[in-house]
């Protein structure tokens, strides 16, 4: 019986009377109150951290679900803005072949309409307001005239006789190139 009434004996450091009410037992109940509640407030903090986690944990999911979402609908549509952009620039390319359709074969007609009758034409490139006209004649004089015609015309400005050169010793003929650029006025 004996170590059974020194279990039930509690053992006390501080004394109990009077201790409570000195300067050091004030200080001592004041800090021991004041770190119980700093305790309190700081479990209920990392509780609220602790269950926030799982709220963040779920939206963070939600979010690269999204993530994954949006990049399945942007690789699915890239292939058709490529489509689209392929399309944009061969509208663009045609719009202004069409625009040019009116301008090159008045011109190709102004052109042949000053051709001299011994000269013939090999080909006309058109390149938006620019020719370059090649052709063939036995005389030079043909050529001369050809050019001036078309200087003369106010079609035309900036025509160079770029080459003239013949075409085999047994041949009589002169093989010649012409760069011309219509007029601002006819080009429209």
């Amino acid at each position: 019986m004996c170590m059974s009434a020194r279990k039930q004996e509690k053992i006390n450091l501080l004394p109990q009377k009077g201790f409570e009410a000195t300067t050091t037992g004030r200080l001592l109940a004041w800090v021991l109150s004041t770190f119980r509640i700093i305790v309190i407030v700081t479990e209920i903090i990392v509780m609220i951290a602790f269950l926030s986690r799982f709220w963040l944990d779920a939206q963070n999911a939600d979010l690269n679900e999204e993530i994954e979402e949006k990049k399945a609908v942007l690789m699915a549509s890239a292939n058709q803005e490529k489509e689209f952009r392929d399309t944009q620039k061969r509208l663009s390319i045609f719009s202004n072949t069409v625009s040019l359709q009116g301008t090159a074969p008045n011109a190709l007609q102004k052109i042949v309409s000053y051709l001299p009758d011994d000269l013939f034409l090999t080909q006309v490139t058109f390149d938006k307001s620019a020719f370059n006209i090649e052709g063939a004649t036995p005389s030079e004089q043909s050529i001369q005239q050809f050019v001036v015609n078309l200087n003369a015309s106010g079609s035309f400005s900036e025509v160079f006789l770029q080459s003239i050169q013949s075409e085999t010793k047994d041949s009589n003929l002169l093989i010649f190139k012409i760069s011309a650029t219509l007029t601002k006025s006819e080009g429209k």
